[in-house]
Order: structure tokens, then sequence, then C-alpha cells
């Protein structure tokens, strides 16, 4: 283990820790405060303001600049007002800008739009007043939606879609957004008290210059979800918590055609299917504080397709969620290392729950879900709730049985400590005539903490045990991370371990039997010395340390040194970086890397890379990363490049390449070039009525015969609130020894009614 790498990030921390003069302010003593205003009046939701109920709404201003200069004035003010009714909680917003229509950003019309592309307004609100948890409802200045939910500024549910309008309105002097938030939305404690104060902030960002400001001041290490850091809106008098019922039926109907050449023989087979489905969810608020989800026949024929990735680590390839049921609360069930942008967890990925082990196959298809329910409960002192899912058995797949439990204990003033299970039982499996596959059950248990001890201090940290009735996957798993945050500085260390046999069944790791040490260090860096402060607004270098040992020998089988002596953040947005990773890499077994076979040994080489971004809310943006420098035996050149048009809101066009040339890799050295192009598309007429496309194309050596091919094209039309209308057409083929094509095209309607 080479410790001199370790004894110099100590040595260097507490350096950086004795001499650092960070400016994270404590929250404000007196909370900012906004009186909401009651109203009888009628208000059309057009984004105007113009409606007389708006005239006796009290005015609040003022924001404060987050970014670039914290703590200064803005050069752009925000005015609110709040209203509501016994119906609606309404929130106006006219966000003033000297410029008018010209200096409005947004590239497209995609709900949960990337903020960093869009000019957006965010309205953060903290219904039980806890300080740590609360919903962010955003909109762009053309109506696009972005919502989620955040605990402890730590845990998001960034896909989670709440029932609620905005419309905007852009002029000469601005543009206006105008919200009406539906009761049953918010969750807000039952109280005899006539009135009552929540938590709330509001948060814009201009992307013309990149201002970010804030309603109640926050560190810009932070964001505007940091609630302890929020102001209040008074006056509230809101009906009584009752329970009410979402429910969300839907009708299905697809014809698939799936055609196959056998091994070695030109002959084609080709099978066709139709099929009629019918299905749904219903969700039932229990109470303030617990929701139930019941789905059946559950079906997610409108999930984005996932993509495709050309993999040269020795980590497994991380598949995202993107099925609406499972992305909502995930980040109760959710619990574990995850990487980070800036690596503090290295590459490691350790989870206890996943939930593409449910209703999915290793290789993405679907396996049909006949039912499932989650009950999550969250209040102030604790959090718990559980799954329960029946996936259908199949010819491939035997009918198995999930079961995850979750339960988190909140102390002090950000504090917590939980627990979480897994059960993944499977039913005998018949192999054909008198043979079959006996049933397995795998249990997992987990205990997890997360402690922040002021501002900029913390530590999370998870054990997990795994288990199975055939006594396979008796193994164990965990982490601790610890965090140091401020306005110039972020430090952390994280020590995981992955023993050879655990294998969390309805969980992921990125790597099995290891032992990584991640420790790093960047420093942001705003000094008078910067050149070219007109376009540069940071520096910002660090160093990163990536070390895996295995965990059954002890021996170093990966060693990573990353040194960003170079990375400057742009006015605009963009930036631009070099790192330098002199690797180290001890195989035990042979490395097979898109198909370039290498043979076990001690490799020592150096990789460079070179990153470069413009600004992503301007009609044409990129993104590029090019990698070269040694690989094991040889060497590797990674090219990764995209190209954003967005002449419009209603349309954007990207297209992406990401080329790795091999060359004189592997046991027999051999040079390929494998070449992945992707191209997406939206045509938006409205935020709820769009055309989404997709394509993929996999390539090696340029040769068609070795592609293999993914697209997906999708009309979506929201009719009515979180009621639509789609049109899927998929199509992938796969050429290997048989080559395999498969077509589905899926008309879905579904109906959301709330009671």
């Amino acid at each position: 283990m080479p410790h001199r790498y370790l004894l110099f990030f100590l040595f260097l921390s507490n350096t950086v820790l004795a001499q650092t003069d960070a400016v994270i302010f404590a929250p404000d003593s007196i909370r900012r405060t906004v009186k909401a205003t009651r109203t009888q009046l009628p208000i059309r939701v057009d984004g105007r303001l113009d409606d007389a109920a708006w005239k006796n709404a009290l005015p609040t201003g003022q924001f404060v600049m987050v970014e670039p200069k914290q703590g200064n004035a803005v050069n752009h003010d925000t005015e609110v007002r709040v209203l509501y009714s016994p119906q609606y909680l309404y929130i106006g917003a006219f966000c003033r800008d000297s410029a008018g229509r010209r200096s409005i950003r947004a590239t497209d019309f995609r709900r949960d739009f990337n903020q960093r592309a869009h000019d957006f307004f965010a309205i953060a609100i903290d219904g039980f007043s806890d300080r740590r948890n609360a919903m962010m409802l955003s909109t762009n200045p053309y109506g696009t939606q972005r919502d989620l939910l955040s605990f402890d500024d730590v845990l998001y549910d960034t896909d989670w879609d709440g029932l609620w309008r905005v419309r905007t309105m852009r002029s000469d002097s601005g543009w206006t957004a105008e919200f009406a938030i539906p009761w049953q939305t918010l969750r807000y404690p039952k109280s005899s008290d006539s009135t009552q104060t929540w938590g709330i902030n509001f948060s814009r960002t201009r992307r013309m210059t990149n201002e970010q400001s804030g309603w109640s001041r926050y560190p810009r290490a932070f964001s505007a979800l940091r609630m302890a850091y929020a102001g209040q809106v008074s006056g509230l008098q809101p009906p009584p918590p009752s329970p009410n019922i979402r429910v969300q039926p839907y009708v299905l109907t697809s014809f698939d055609r799936y055609r196959s050449t056998g091994v070695g023989s030109p002959s084609e087979k080709t099978t066709r299917d139709e099929m009629v489905k019918f299905g749904g969810e219903l969700k039932w608020a229990i109470n303030p504080n617990t929701v139930l989800d019941l789905t059946a026949n559950t079906d997610f024929a409108q999930a984005d397709a996932d993509r495709q990735v050309n993999n040269v680590t020795r980590f497994s390839v991380f598949f995202p969620e993107r099925r609406q049921f499972f992305l909502e609360n995930a980040s109760l069930f959710g619990a574990g290392l995850s990487p980070s942008p800036d690596l503090s967890g290295g590459s490691m990925r350790i989870q206890p729950f996943f939930s593409r082990s449910i209703g999915l196959d290793n290789f993405g298809n679907p396996i049909p879900i006949d039912a499932g329910a989650r009950l999550v409960y969250r209040s102030l002192k604790r959090n718990f709730g559980g799954l329960l899912m029946r996936q259908r058995g199949t010819d491939q797949s035997p009918a198995t049985t999930f079961a995850v439990g979750r339960y988190s204990q909140n102390f002090g003033t950000q504090n917590r400590i939980g627990g979480l299970f897994t059960v993944r039982q499977q039913s005998d499996l018949s192999m054909g005539v008198d043979s079959v596959r006996p049933g397995v059950t795998n249990l997992v248990g987990a205990i997890d903490g997360f402690f922040r001890f002021n501002e900029s201090h913390s530590l999370s940290t998870m054990l997990i045990q795994s288990a199975s009735t055939d006594g396979r996957d008796r193994g164990m798993a965990g982490y601790a991370q610890y965090y140091y945050t401020t306005n110039q500085w972020k430090i952390w260390w994280t020590q995981s371990v992955v023993t050879k046999n655990f294998n969390p069944a309805v969980g992921f790791v990125s790597r099995g039997d290891v032992i990584a040490t991640t420790p790093g260090v960047f420093w942001y860096n705003r000094g008078r010395w910067i050149p070219f402060k007109k376009v540069i607004r940071a520096f910002e270098p660090g160093v990163t340390v990536e070390l895996y040992h295995q965990a059954s020998t002890r021996k170093l089988t990966e060693q990573v040194i990353s040194f960003n002596p170079i990375w400057f953040n742009f006015q605009r947005g963009g930036y631009f970086g070099v790192i330098i990773n002199p690797t180290k890499q001890n195989l035990t077994e042979a490395f097979q890397p898109l198909g370039v076979r290498i043979a076990p040994g001690v490799y020592h080489y150096t990789r460079y890379q070179y990153w470069n971004a413009s600004d992503p809310s301007r009609k044409l943006s990129y993104t590029a990363n090019y990698e070269t420098g040694r690989y094991y035996n040889g060497r590797l050149g990674t090219l990764d490049f995209t190209l954003r048009y967005a002449p419009l809101p209603h349309i954007s066009l990207a297209g992406r390449w990401v080329r790795n040339q091999f060359r004189n890799v592997g046991e027999e050295p051999t040079s390929p070039a494998v070449d992945l192009y992707s191209i997406e598309g939206r045509l938006a007429l409205n935020p709820r009525l769009q055309l989404i496309g997709f394509y993929q194309q996999n390539i090696t050596d340029g040769q068609r015969l070795n592609a293999r091919d993914t697209y997906n094209i999708r009309l979506a039309w929201e009719y009515r609130p979180l009621s639509f209308l789609y049109v899927v057409f998929n199509r992938r083929a796969t050429n290997s020894l048989a080559r395999q094509d498969e077509q589905h095209v899926i008309a879905k309607l579904s109906y959301l009614k709330q009671f």
C-alpha cells in the first residue's frame, strides 16, 4: 500500500484546514418573513399577474447574490407575492431584467430540465418547519416544470412529479411566473391554530451572466434547499389535511415483432405478438405523513430507453432507474454509496437496494410485474417505508417476490441513523421434464448513519450483510465517508469494502472483493490574481486518490492518482480542465474491455485527460473530453464529444460521438476502433406536447456487420396535469454470432383523477 500518498494527503488536508478562512456564515437568528394574503377573488393562472387579487398581496424582494459575489446586492432583483384560497396556494414572481427578452435562456421543454442550461425561478417549501426537509418547485421563462423532494440537502427525489400548475409571460422588462399549488400536493401538520407559518425560500438564476440569488441568504457552497437558512411565510390558513387519493388507470395496446438469424444459417425467423393491457396505480395520502402507493399489472412502456455504454474500466456499468413508480421516494430506499461528479466516492457504488433488480433482466429486458405496494411515512422524528413487489414467472426466470423495508431516526439538528433490509424469494423453476431448479431466498440487512457536525463537517456510513438459503451469498460490505465543505475547499475521505461472497441480490455493487480508499481535495479559488476576470470566474485545482485492494488477499489491484492542476470555470458557465492520472493495474485474471483480451499481470502507465465545455445555455453548445496515453500494454485514445443546437426552446438537437481507439493492446496486440454514435431530438409545441427521438449505433472498425442499433421515438401529450397519451416506437438490434432484431409499437393512455 503506497502510504506516502496517504501521508501526503493527510499533511495537505491538515495544512488546508489550519489555513482556510471559509466564509460559511451561520443562519440568520431573525428569519426573513413574507406574509400570505387570503383571497376569495378568482385567479386565472396565465402568467400575467394582472388579476385583482394580486394587487392585494404584499410584495417582497431584495434578493441577495449567491453567485458570483456572495452577499452583494443583485443586478436583477425579483419580486414575489403569496396568495392562498381554500383550494390553492398561489405564488407570483416578477423576475426583473433590464435586457428583457434578449437575456432569456432556455434550451428545451424537458420536464425536470437541466438547471445549468436555463433561467429559472424556484420555490423551496418546508411545510413542517423542521428546517430539514423541503419540496422544491421551479420553472423556466417558458413554464417548463421541475420539481423534487429534498432531505437535509443531501438526499433528493429528483424524479418526483407533483400535481401543480405554472404559467409564465415574457416582456421587455423581465418575465413573470404564476404558480397554483393544490393543498393536496403540499404536506403540512394538522394544527388547531388559526394560522400556520412555514419555512420557505425563493431562488433565481439568470444564465446570461450566471447570477444566482436567494431571497433568504445562504452560502454559495450550499443550495437553496439548505432549509436551516430559509425564511418563512406567515398567515397561512390551509384547510385541515385530509386523506386524498390519486387514481391513475391506463390502457395500452402494443404490436411486437422479433426477427432472428440462427448461428451460421441465412434463414430468418420472425414472430409477431399483439396485446391489449389494462392496469394502473393508486396513491393514497393517508395523512400528511403517510402515503400508500399500489400498482397492478405494472407497465413502464413510456420510460426512456437505456443508453449503450462502451466501458473500458474494471467497474460494472450502472444504468439509472427510469421507471416512474420506482423513482418516487428513491431517496428513502436508495441509501448507499454513489460516485459524485467530484469522485468523492471514487468509482465505487454500494447500494443494498436498487430498483432495477425488479422487473428487468440482466440485459435490461422487461419482466412482467403482477402487482406491488409501497408505504412511506416521513415526519420530523423518523422516516420508514416498505416495498412489496411480485414479479411474474416466465420460461427463463422464476416467479419472484421482493420485499424491502427501511427505517431512519432523526436526532439532533441534522443527524439520523437507520436500517434497511431486502428479501428476494425465488420460486422453483421448471427446466424441462423431471428437471427443476430449486428456488433461492437472498436476504440483506444494513445499518447506516448520517451526522452533520456543523455547517461544513459531515460523516455518512453504512454496514451491510448478505446471506442466502443456499449459503453462497454470505458476505459483507460497508463504507464511511467524511466531508468538509466550505466556499473555498472541499475535502473528503471515503473508505469502503466489499467481501468476496457479498451479493445484494436486490442491490448493486460496482466491484466485488475490494477494499477502496478514495480521499481527495479541491480548492475553489477566486483570488484577485486570476487573469481575465471577465472570462474566468474560478480556478479549481484538486487531487484525488483511488486505491483498490483485493479484500480476500489484501493485494493492491488498482491505483489511480489524479492530479488536476488546471481547472477554470468560466463566467458564462463553461469550463476547461486538465487531469493527469498515473495508474497502476494488477490484473489477477484476464480483462476484456470491448472485446480486447488483456493478460493478467502488473501494468504501470499514465493517462491524460482534457475537458472543455461551452456555455450550455446558448443556442449552440458543446462538451468535449479527450483522454490519451498508455493503457495496459499499449495505448488508448478516447474522444467523447457532444454538440447541442437549440435555435428555439421548441426545437433541440444533440449529437454525440464516443470513439475508443486502441493501439497494440492485449495478449495478441490489436488496434480496433470502437465508435458509439448518438442523436437526440426534441420537438415541442409547448411543455405538454412533445415528440422525442433517440438513435444510437455502436460500430467496431467501421464495419456495419459489427454494429448494434437502438432507437426510440416517443410522442408524449400531457392533455391534463399528469394525465398522458404516449405513442412509442422502439427498435433494438444486436449483431453477434446470431443477429436479433426487435421492434415494438406501443400506444398508452393514462388518466389521473385526484379525490
